[in-house]
């Protein structure tokens, strides 16, 4: 089965909700244009499109989607490509390193994120790439670094390559704790938050040493789940 875009955006727009554009518009803080769709709706019809369209079709009908620069589009073409078994992968981890400087809204840079994770995960040598990002003048690639990693927070028992990326992730988070840009200082809390729940020790230590030069807000977000 093929699909094309146009196809494709009348099954989206199909999914609208009168009213909705405005309020999601207001609340995501978009210029762009936003149709109105419920988020379950469109994860409804890309777990269709990822049913019955080849590899090949998904990431040409996701690449196509962003570019049309519509709210719900985007997040369509991130969640085409959010699977973890996807093979072959490459053409998927291209695409979606190339969206991140588009990233300007952290709805569209988190579902891309998490498309990004399943492909970090099939190959942690990417980190390698994901790495340059920490120095990027865009504030949106910077934190995506962190968030495109949060799946090295969850291991309770971790081997000792992803103890090895946990530790150099965590060094990136500490490299950005005197960014006091609101992003960038959510985006550590959550890494550590996250973390706290598998290795509370690593999160204590990191805000043993780092806490006094984060936000306040940050601080306590980080600790939120530590053992008292």
């Amino acid at each position: 089965m093929t699909l094309s875009l146009d196809q494709a955006m009348d099954q989206l727009r199909a999914l609208a909700e009168p009213g909705r554009a405005e309020q999601m518009a207001a609340y995501h803080k978009q210029t762009r244009e936003v149709i109105g769709i419920p988020n379950p709706a469109t994860n409804d019809l890309t777990k269709t499109w990822r049913q019955t369209l080849t590899v090949y079709e998904r990431v040409t009908l996701a690449s196509e989607l962003w570019k049309t620069d519509i709210f719900e589009a985007r997040l369509a073409a991130s969640k085409v490509l959010t699977q973890a078994r996807l093979r072959p992968d490459e053409a998927a981890w291209e695409l979606i390193q190339s969206w991140v400087p588009d990233f300007d809204s952290w709805a569209i840079a988190d579902h891309a994120c998490m498309a990004g994770q399943k492909r970090l995960v099939a190959d942690p040598s990417r980190l390698e790439q994901v790495e340059t990002w920490t120095t990027s003048d865009h504030m949106w690639t910077r934190r995506a670094a962190l968030v495109i990693t949060l799946p090295w927070t969850k291991q309770n028992f971790p081997k000792p390559h992803e103890l090895e990326a946990r530790d150099r992730i965590l060094g990136w988070a500490a490299g950005y704790v005197d960014d006091h840009d609101w992003f960038i200082q959510k985006a550590v809390a959550w890494w550590l938050r996250d973390l706290s729940k598998h290795d509370a020790d690593r999160t204590r230590a990191f805000l043993e040493t780092y806490s006094e030069r984060m936000k306040p807000f940050a601080r306590k977000e980080a600790a939120r789940h530590l053992p008292a």
